[in-house]
Parts: C-alpha cells; sequence; structure tokens
C-alpha cells in the first residue's frame, strides 16, 4: 500500500511539473507575439522617418513628414495590435473561413460567394481618386512591413491565435481595406431580415394584426401594404406548417456578419451650437453601437497629416478615422435606416431553369462556378448566379425559403453591390474636412452604408445623410417593404438618388441636432427614406435632455451619452399594471399573490431608471418579455421566436386597444375570454418565477447588472473550455434595450437579458476647447489577450468614464509606454 501511495504520488509530481511544462511553453510561445512598442526599425517603404508615440493607453500618435508615411505608420500599428481580427474580417469577405473552421462557416462563406463583395472591392479600387489610391498603398505597405518582421524574427506568428490555425498568411493589398469597409456595410444593414419577417407574419395574419406587431414608425399614415400572398398568383403556402420545419431563428454564429433582427447597427449623435453651449464652442458626442466583441472592433489613434492632425476611432484594416475630430472640425455617425436593400422574387423560366422572367421576356441568369475550400472535407462547387436585379440567395439566408414561391428564386437589389464604390475616397475627405461645408461636400461619393453624419466646425453643426438611395417607381407594390416580384418594371430600381435628395439639417435655428436612429423626416414615398427605422424611445429621452438646459457643456453631453431612465419602462408599466395595482385585500406570506404584490410596489416607486445595481429593471424587464410570449405565442406559433426583442410600440398598441389591437390579449386555443389585465397578471407570475429559478433570494436583493452582462466575447476562442476565461471580458452594466447608454439584450435563453450590442466607441468633442475631448472605447487597444491592453480601458468604459482626446504632441510624450520609430532602409 505505501508502494502504491508512492507511486502515486510521483505520478501525480510527474504529470503536475509535465503540465507546468507544457503551460508555460505555451505562454512562452504566445508572448513572442506581443509587440516591443519602443523599438527602432529601419524599412523599405518609407521615405521620411516615422514616430509612432504611445501613449499610457496604448493610443498612437502618428508623426511623418508626409501623409503616405503616416498611413504606413497606421497599418503597421494596426498589424501589430490587432493582426488576428485584420485576418479575419478579410476571410470573411471572401468567403474563406471554412478552409480555417471547416463546415461550421460553410453558409457564411457561401452567402459572401454569392455577394461577391470581394470582387466588388477589387472592382472598386480602380475608381478611388489618387490620394486615396495612395493612402490604401501606403497602409497596405505597414501592415506587410509588420509581417515581413513577425516572419524574420519569428515574433509568434504575430498574434497567439495563429497557432492554432496554420493557414498561411497573405500580404496586404489595398483592395483588402475597401472589402473591409463592404464588411463594415454588411454588419450595418438589416433591411433584409425585415423584408423576409413582414412577409411571414402577413402569411399568418390579417393586415390590420401586421399592423400591431410590425407597427410604422410614428408619424403620418401610409398607404396599405397589399397581402403577401396577392402578389403571386396561384400560391396557397401553408405557413405554419412550413415555419415549423424551419429552423426560424438559428443561433447567430459570431463569425456571421449578418447579425440576427434587431442587432445590427444602431448608435447616438448629437451637437450644439455656439448659441447653445456655456462656453461658447460647438459641442459634439458620438456612440456608435454594433455587437460587443472582445478586442472591440474600434481602435484609437491619431494622425498628424499636412492637412493637421486627427485623433478619433479607426477600425484595423482601414486608413481613415471614421469618428473623430481635427482642430476645427469634428464629425461622428449613426446607422440611417435608409432602406438600402430590395428583395425579388424571380420566376424561373419553366422550359428553361437558367432563365428568369424580366419585363422583356425571359433572360438568362449569369453563372461562375467559384470553389469552396473547406477544412477536413472534401472541396465544393458554388454555382454563383446573378439576375439583372442581384445576385441568386440561399433559400437558408434569413429563411428566404419560407417566402418563396415554387419555381422562383429571390434575388437581392443593394446599394453595397457596386464595383464603382467610392466610401474610402469619400471617408478620407471627411476626415481631413476643415469646415462644415467641406464635411457635407466629402460625402457626394459615398455608397453604403449609409450612415448618418453629425459634424460640426468652430461655427456650425449640421447632420447629413451619407449614403446612395436607390430611385424606386412611385407604383412600387411593397414600397420596399417587402420581397416583390422581380420581373415588373415598377418594382425594380431605376438607378440612384442624387445626392441632394438625402435628408440634411444644416445650422437649426434650435441650435441643437442629433439623432438616435429615429425617424429623421416624413416624406411621402418614393423620397421616404425609410418604413423602418430604429427604436422611437430613445429619442424622446434625448429630446427632454437637450430641451431641459438652455446651453451645454461637456458634461452635459456625457451625462446624456450615459443616461439609463428608460422611457419604455415609464409608459408601459402604468398601462399594463393599471387594474393591478392597489387592488384586492393582502395575500397571506408566501402566496404567488404575495410575491406579485411586493415586484409591483417595487415598480410602483421606481422611475425607470436601468440601474445595475437595482432589482427592478430586472423584474420589468422579465414581465414584459413573458408578456410579449404570452400575447403573440398563440396567433404566431413557431414565428414568436424572431422577436426575441420587446416591441414597444406592439404593447402600447394592445394595451391602449388601437385599432382593436387589445383582441391580443384573449388566448385562442382557450374556450375562456382573457382580458389583458389577465395576461398582465399571468405574465408577472411568469417572470417572478423565472426570476427565482435563476436568480433566487428576496426580490429587494436582485441586481440589474447580474443579468446584464456586457459580454465582450472573442470570436473564435469564446467558447474554447479554459481559455474561454481568458478571452472573454464580462462586465456588469446599466442601461437597457430603449436608454440612451443602449445594452441591447441577447433575447435568447438561457440568458435573454444579456448585453451584447452597445456602444464600442464613445466621444465627446469641446470646441471651446479642443484638447478637453474625451473617447473611450469598451476593451483595449490590443487584441492580444496575455497584453495588458487587452482590456485595460474596459473597466473605465464599464464605470462610464473616458480617457484624454489630446492632439498635443508633448502630452502624449508626457505619457509614453513606448516610442517607435519607423526609419528609410539605409538609414
Amino acid at each position: 500500500m505505501v508502494t502504491l501511495f508512492r507511486w502515486l504520488v510521483r505520478g501525480f509530481v510527474v504529470a503536475s511539473v509535465f503540465a507546468l511544462l507544457v503551460t508555460l511553453s505555451v505562454f512562452l510561445l504566445a508572448s513572442r507575439s506581443l509587440p516591443d512598442y519602443d523599438a527602432t526599425r529601419q524599412l523599405p517603404g518609407v521615405a521620411t522617418p516615422v514616430e509612432i508615440i504611445r501613449n499610457n493607453n496604448n493610443v498612437p500618435h502618428i508623426f511623418a513628414g508626409r501623409d503616405a508615411d503616416v498611413y504606413f505608420g497606421l497599418g503597421y500599428v494596426h498589424a501589430q495590435d490587432r493582426l488576428w481580427q485584420m485576418t479575419m474580417m478579410r476571410r470573411t469577405v471572401q468567403g474563406r473561413l471554412s478552409e480555417v473552421y471547416g463546415a461550421r462557416t460553410m453558409r457564411t462563406d457561401e452567402l459572401m460567394r454569392r455577394l461577391d463583395l470581394y470582387k466588388l472591392a477589387e472592382s472598386s479600387l480602380a475608381v478611388q481618386d489618387d490620394p486615396t489610391r495612395a493612402a490604401l498603398a501606403s497602409y497596405a505597405a505597414g501592415v506587410n512591413a509588420w509581417l515581413a518582421q513577425v516572419n524574420d524574427e519569428a515574433l509568434g506568428r504575430g498574434a497567439p491565435e495563429f497557432f492554432m490555425f496554420s493557414n498561411e498568411l497573405a500580404p496586404w493589398r489595398p483592395a483588402d481595406s475597401l472589402a473591409v469597409m463592404k464588411l463594415f456595410g454588411a454588419q450595418m444593414s438589416a433591411h433584409l431580415a425585415d423584408e423576409v419577417l413582414r412577409a411571414q407574419v402577413s402569411l399568418v395574419l390579417e393586415p390590420a394584426r401586421v399592423a400591431d406587431i410590425l407597427p410604422d414608425s410614428p408619424g403620418s399614415g401610409l398607404a396599405a401594404l397589399p397581402e403577401y400572398a396577392e402578389l403571386f398568383d396561384g400560391w396557397l403556402p401553408k405557413p405554419q406548417t412550413q415555419f415549423a420545419e424551419l429552423d426560424t431563428l438559428p443561433a447567430s454564429d459570431p463569425l456571421s456578419p449578418f447579425a440576427p433582427r434587431g442587432l445590427a447597427g444602431a448608435s447616438n449623435a448629437w451637437a450644439a451650437a455656439p448659441a447653445r453651449s456655456a462656453a461658447g464652442g460647438t459641442l459634439l458626442a458620438n456612440d456608435p453601437h454594433l455587437n460587443l466583441t472582445a478586442p472591440t472592433l474600434w481602435y484609437l489613434a491619431r494622425l498628424e497629416l499636412e492637412s493637421g492632425g486627427v485623433i478619433g476611432a479607426t477600425i484595423p484594416g482601414m486608413p481613415p478615422v471614421l469618428t473623430g475630430r481635427s482642430a476645427e472640425f469634428g464629425w461622428g455617425f449613426t446607422a440611417s435606416y435608409l432602406d438600402d436593400q430590395d428583395l425579388f422574387i424571380e420566376e424561373l423560366n419553366p422550359e428553361n431553369p437558367a432563365e428568369v422572367r424580366t419585363p422583356d421576356g425571359f433572360s438568362p441568369i449569369k453563372t461562375r462556378p467559384s470553389i469552396l475550400r473547406i477544412k477536413d472535407e472534401a472541396p465544393i462547387t458554388l454555382n454563383l448566379e446573378w439576375t439583372e436585379n442581384g445576385p441568386v440567395l440561399p433559400g437558408h439566408h434569413s429563411n428566404i425559403a419560407s417566402v418563396t414561391p415554387p419555381g422562383h428564386v429571390v434575388s437581392l437589389s443593394w446599394t453595397l453591390l457596386s464595383g464603382e464604390d467610392r466610401s474610402m475616397s469619400a471617408a478620407l475627405k471627411l476626415m481631413q474636412a476643415k469646415s462644415v461645408s467641406e464635411g457635407l461636400a466629402a460625402g457626394v461619393g459615398f455608397t453604403a452604408p449609409s450612415i448618418n453624419i453629425t459634424m460640426v466646425d468652430r461655427d456650425t453643426i449640421a447632420l447629413k445623410t451619407f449614403g446612395a438611395m436607390p430611385r424606386r417607381h412611385g407604383d412600387h407594390q411593397s414600397q420596399g417593404r417587402l420581397p416583390t416580384p422581380g420581373w415588373l418594371t415598377e418594382n425594380r430600381w431605376d438607378g440612384l438618388e442624387n445626392y441632394a435628395a438625402n435628408p440634411a439639417f444644416v445650422a437649426p435655428s434650435g441650435g441643437i441636432v442629433g439623432n438616435s436612429n429615429n425617424k429623421l423626416l416624413d416624406r411621402p414615398f418614393p423620397l421616404h427614406v425609410s418604413h423602418s427605422w430604429g427604436d422611437s424611445q430613445r429619442v424622446q429621452r434625448w429630446e427632454r435632455l437637450m430641451q431641459a438646459r438652455e446651453v451645454h457643456t461637456r458634461e452635459s453631453f456625457i451625462e446624456a451619452q450615459l443616461d439609463t431612465v428608460s422611457v419604455t419602462a415609464r409608459t408601459l408599466l402604468p398601462l399594463i399594471g393599471a387594474d393591478l395595482w392597489f387592488t384586492g385585500t393582502a395575500a397571506a406570506e408566501g402566496t404567488p399573490a404575495r410575491i406579485r404584490q411586493r415586484a409591483l410596489d417595487l415598480l410602483g416607486k421606481w422611475n425607470g431608471e436601468m440601474n445595475e445595481h437595482m432589482p427592478e429593471p430586472l423584474i420589468y424587464s422579465a414581465w414584459l418579455r413573458a408578456l410579449q410570449t404570452r400575447l403573440i405565442r398563440d396567433e404566431l406559433g413557431p414565428l414568436s421566436a424572431a422577436f426575441s426583442h420587446l416591441e414597444p410600440l406592439f404593447i402600447e398598441r394592445v394595451y391602449r386597444d388601437i385599432d382593436g389591437a387589445a383582441i391580443w390579449c384573449d388566448v385562442v386555443q382557450s374556450a375562456i375570454v382573457e382580458s389583458c389585465t389577465d395576461i398582465a397578471r399571468e405574465a408577472l407570475d411568469d417572470a417572478l418565477l423565472w426570476i427565482d429559478e435563476n436568480y433566487g433570494g428576496a426580490q429587494e436583493s436582485l441586481r440589474w447588472g447580474d443579468a446584464h452582462q456586457a459580454t465582450h466575447d472573442h470570436t473564435v476562442l469564446g467558447k474554447t473550455p479554459f481559455l474561454r476565461y481568458f478571452v472573454n471580458i464580462r462586465q456588469s452594466t446599466s442601461g437597457g434595450d430603449n436608454t440612451l447608454m443602449r445594452g441591447l439584450s441577447s433575447g435568447q435563453e438561457p440568458t435573454p437579458f444579456n448585453n451584447v450590442h452597445g456602444a464600442g466607441y464613445r466621444g465627446v468633442y469641446d470646441f471651446a476647447d479642443p484638447d478637453s475631448s474625451l473617447f473611450i472605447t469598451a476593451t483595449g487597444q490590443s487584441g492580444h489577450f496575455l497584453s495588458r491592453h487587452y482590456d485595460d480601458l474596459g473597466e473605465l468604459w464599464r464605470r462610464g468614464e473616458y480617457v484624454p482626446m489630446s492632439l498635443d504632441p508633448d502630452l502624449a510624450r508626457a505619457a509614453a509606454v513606448g516610442v517607435t520609430h519607423l526609419l528609410p532602409a539605409g538609414q
């Protein structure tokens, strides 16, 4: 027995030593890819010395004798800190993820190949202006200089993730940056999924009820739409059956650029003129909202160009600062929600399925083979198809197959699908603008994604929608809201509207301009911009905060940016709880009625603030989620899963009984007629039971932040055992779906309130004292999880703090963590 014990001890010691050696070896290999920020290099491709000063937040300040060398330096630092992220974005656009991840990403690759975004980016290189082509070439040279250094000095392959995937790393090309811009556009677009869902719902519900669950944004009325099935004679679908057979809302792969409904681009931006500023200078605040990831999409940088210094947020893979400021000019963006996508149902020729019907008869589908290579599997050949309207889409994307009649396919018209896209040139012109007038002029060539640019100079404020607007016929059958027959002339696009038709608000008389993805204006179709906008609640809170002060300061703009009061909660709770509060007798302790009374008492005293330390936001959110589920589950069946987030306008219509919407409260399958009060009571019981099962304890001790965790997950390693604890960043956060400090919930069990989509970047620019401007990102500058800069900005972001946004080089040098000198070869 003693001998056995000794051998067991020896075995344990040997195993422990072996595990320690393996861990140490992995750590040493991974740490080799940590860049040295304090170095001097002689590199080909540099004509003048480049100085890169990294301050204590690892924000690079890049100085050189000419613009080309500044862009070289930006490409170099992007590759140092975000090489893995850049290569994955490039692979995504190319449709080559499956070479690394196997069958998991086949559908994403197939869709990207069919959209042909990478080839369109290659074609667009020729139409950029000369300064942009020069910037792209210099930027690519900087990226490749770092790649060469990694190879020459065996610097851990450039990022620890590359040890897990042995695929070759191709040099960066100028077209790759244009492709990343295309990918950004794909992440910002949502109209395709909205069209499919509206078609699905219209197959299940009568028009009045479709208007309840998918209501128009507040504003003047809209002409009635046809029922979807009526657009295709003789088609009698069986929707409940076909939706049950399909995966109605598959879990979104984090590697896919196409977000589920409700999780595309959003954002806030607002500006104040000098007359509305306490210090007499213009003010601008911006916080773009996208999926939260580790690292974040954004990378802070300062560029000292020949036209002057600019500082703000960049996206690794591209040379422009996309939101930021110079000494004279500031700009920020929000998703415009401009309707730049239309789905077309294409009728196949029964005699020749290689042709589709057009206004002039049947016409051949353009085809091209494309080989898709898949890790550990045989390659497959895709037959890429394009009609006159655009690429033919696979039926599984957004469940397009569920709304496609037999003998038809679906194609997509989208402004992003252009081989003459000058958006990169426009972005670089905007970055170097000196005034609002120059900023407005920069948008002429911008194609996609469509965004609202809020801009200020020292005297003027403005908001202008950038991006191409399709020219639709006034008799379009669905006004762009449903898939329509692609062979009818009235449904097809007739080119693009002139840039002058895009909404613009310059020097408004009130001295305040802003956007939170709300409806901008009310113009009749076809110059309507969009029928689908972001939520209509954030803008109500913003308007109140802006009008509450005669003049604003940097601090009041920060206060608004971090505001967590939910107008939705303040509006809906009195409606749904009107007959529950202060009714009935006191219930016995421990009974469901008593538990319900305690929850109602908490909510009755609550001001709607979605504070992470409070219990009320969790009770409210769980109640409304359970309520919406009860209201729609019987009518929509499997389609109810598509409504994973609260639809505030729907709940309000039901509880105000607008156009008979209270009928949703009656459960179709039951014999009795349920009232809306009954459903509200039962939903509250459902919610409290769910809370008890998942969080337990007294209601007063619940914390919203425990449920509303910001999930900055690594897109590749985030689900890997053990490693996920090192690469994922989780934070308790305030805010909610409809607050100005927006933290959109996942909507998916088992953690439906995880914060998955929010402000990865925040900036506040004060032109009374520009160097007092501030910015922050949600994680850190580095994409290397062993770097101290991987998450060092994240805790500041969570607490609502910022770091200085200064163009003063002396301040950068005073807090430098390293200075890199890139010298021309031979010096």
